[in-house]
């Protein structure tokens, strides 16, 4: 690597390793981790020594480990270049998140795959929380930290290979002096070195200059190679005559190793951040210049880097948020808190606008002095417009649900008092006229008495379906149990269902949890030939979590669940409640429905 770039590989690997609002990591051609920055420990939970070298299907839940989304993913990026995906993802803690997703196919200047570069967000609570400052600005710092480690470890080598001992030359070159004192000291350099003529030249150099110092490769007795540090000192007697010469050989081979490992971790950062083109990644100087320039920038906001780069970021602003000071505001923010997020209008290069996503970051070298900033712009105009549609949506279907089960409510009220409560009348009256007409006219009488308890019946079941009675006296648990006892027993299957519930949900809450358990038990009737269902009720991140297991055919992976309206009613259900649902099915192995709510209606958020 030419020795000009590294103070921009520093800064591009500042840049990434300080970003605490996006997972920004590499993985290899299989999909392995190869390098974790501070966002993606942040976002995940997992330190970058539990996680690299592991496949990064470890962040996708077991239903879509099963479909084989993960190695689909790399498969599009490699066709298309890209791919971006939304959906649920794991923390090391084996929670889920709702995450956003681009993958960029990575390719060295031969066009040969190098690997991948992920971007990971956390959008499950937009708008987007807040990190803890003190330890964003520790992360921050230990970005900074691990290369000052290294550059250390390197200077523990160059002190380590001062230490003269007695057979160090024979130890690292391999020859006890008895076999290579009297020999020309050109037998230590490869062939290409001696036919050039490199050891006189560097003899010739020592005695013009006094020393020499080179570093290159250098051949051991037994011809394998290692990369020395050499000084080469011209020896002069009293009266400035050339006795010889003293020679210092190090082998620094290892350092070398990890000099060009961590090149080549800069270069694959440089590569990430340059390749990007869904995120507008860039560094500004201390005064909010622009310093540097990806093709997601450009791609994003229309400038070229000859454009660009030496300008103030103000250029970005509209003229209401520069004349008030917004731009030097958001600076000023991001140096006393380490960060600053932001969400807003934005300009192009054309004066057109869209919706930023912006996070800057206040960049620190090793001890501790402000660097710049890195700025990540991300254009959330379609996903602010699918936002407001969605909520729009889930209004509209919220609406419908609470219309609907209102409706049910007034039906079943209607039915109980009115046409139950007849039948029951009617139901007396024919036992009190049976009691007193003689046989065989008291036995019609009768049976028309037992047609009539039969439709109450009936009718109550019809009530309980629509609005169960347990629900509003005794809690969900009871509820959903005495619906699983109903039901699976009617069906011939073996059924349980176990409470582990440490806070009731919210009515709304548990009539929808009720209705997905009723269409969930429906749809393994219907269509899983099971023998047996399990339903599991508990509380989990501050709502209620419900897995119904059978032990039905199954089918394949992707294909559970898909093809009737039941499925899809039960996950609009969840998502207009806010929470999610998944289904994860093997052929032969049963099928399990897993979701979540929030234990309150608005307790995302998500609604306006």
């Amino acid at each position: 690597m030419d020795e000009a770039r590294r103070p921009d590989d520093d800064r591009f690997r500042l840049l990434v390793q300080g970003v605490l609002d996006y997972g920004i990591f590499m993985l290899d051609t299989e999909g392995r981790i190869s390098s974790w920055n501070a966002g993606a420990q942040r976002i995940k939970g997992y330190a970058a020594e539990e996680i690299i070298g592991k496949h990064f299907s470890v962040f996708y839940p077991a239903e879509d480990v099963a479909a084989g989304k993960p190695a689909r993913e790399l498969e599009v990026a490699v066709e298309q270049g890209r791919l971006e995906d939304e959906g649920w993802r794991l923390r090391k803690d084996g929670t889920r998140f709702w995450a956003n997703v681009v993958i960029t196919a990575l390719y060295d200047d031969q066009g040969r795959l190098q690997g991948f570069g992920k971007v990971t967000r956390d959008v499950t609570d937009a708008p987007h929380g807040r990190a803890g400052v003190a330890g964003e600005r520790r992360a921050v710092r230990a970005a900074g930290a691990d290369r000052a480690g290294l550059r250390h470890l390197h200077a523990g080598h160059r002190r380590a290979d001062f230490e003269l001992e007695r057979g160090g030359a024979q130890r690292i070159k391999g020859y006890a002096a008895e076999e290579i004192i009297g020999k020309h000291f050109s037998v230590f350099y490869p062939a290409e070195d001696v036919a050039a003529g490199k050891p006189a030249w560097e003899l010739e150099v020592a005695v013009e200059q006094g020393r020499l110092e080179d570093e290159g490769w250098r051949l051991r007795k037994d011809g394998t190679r290692f990369w020395a540090n050499v000084v080469i000192t011209a020896l002069y007697d009293d009266q400035g005559r050339l006795q010889g010469f003293g020679k210092v050989t190090r082998d620094v081979t290892e350092r070398r190793t990890a000099e060009l490992a961590l090149r080549e971790s800069e270069e694959r950062f440089r590569l990430l951040v340059q390749t990007v083109q869904d995120y507008g990644i860039f560094m500004l100087d201390t005064e909010g210049r622009i310093s540097s320039w990806n093709a997601g920038a450009q791609r994003i906001k229309g400038y070229a880097a000859e454009e660009i780069i030496g300008k103030h970021f103000s250029v970005f602003y509209p003229a209401e948020d520069v004349a008030a000071g917004k731009p030097a505001w958001e600076l000023e923010v991001a140096v006393e808190q380490g960060r600053l997020e932001d969400e807003g209008w934005r300009l192009r290069k054309d004066g057109t606008r869209f919706w930023a996503n912006v996070v800057i970051t206040a960049l620190y070298d090793d001890q501790g002095r402000l660097q710049g900033f890195g700025k990540v712009t991300r254009d959330m105009t379609e996903r602010r417009n699918a936002e407001q549609a969605l909520r729009e949506r889930r209004r509209l279907v919220g609406h419908l649900v609470e219309a609907q089960e209102v409706e049910r409510r007034r039906i079943a009220w209607d039915v109980h008092d009115e046409s139950i409560q007849s039948m029951v009348a009617v139901g007396m009256r024919l036992q009190l006229l049976a009691s007193r007409l003689p046989e065989p006219q008291a036995s019609a009488v009768g049976g028309l008495d037992e047609s009539v308890q039969a439709a109450i019946a009936r009718l109550r079941g019809l009530v309980s379906r629509l609005r169960p009675p347990e629900l509003d006296r005794h809690g969900l648990v009871d509820a959903v149990s005495a619906y699983v006892d109903d039901a699976a027993g009617r069906w011939g299957l073996a059924h349980s269902v176990r409470d582990d519930l440490t806070a009731e949900p919210s009515p709304e809450a548990a009539i929808t949890v009720y209705r997905i358990c009723q269409e969930a038990l429906s749809n393994v009737h219907k269509h899983a030939r099971a023998t047996r269902v399990a339903v599991t009720l508990s509380t989990v991140d501050s709502g209620t979590l419900v897995r119904i297991t059978d032990d039905g055919v199954g089918t394949a992976g992707e294909d559970a669940g898909a093809g009737h309206f039941g499925m899809v009613e039960m996950h609009e259900r969840a998502e207009a409640a806010h929470g999610w649902l998944s289904v994860s099915s093997a052929p032969g192995e049963g099928t399990t429905v897993e979701f979540w709510l929030p234990m309150l209606p608005d307790a995302t958020g998500l609604e306006p």
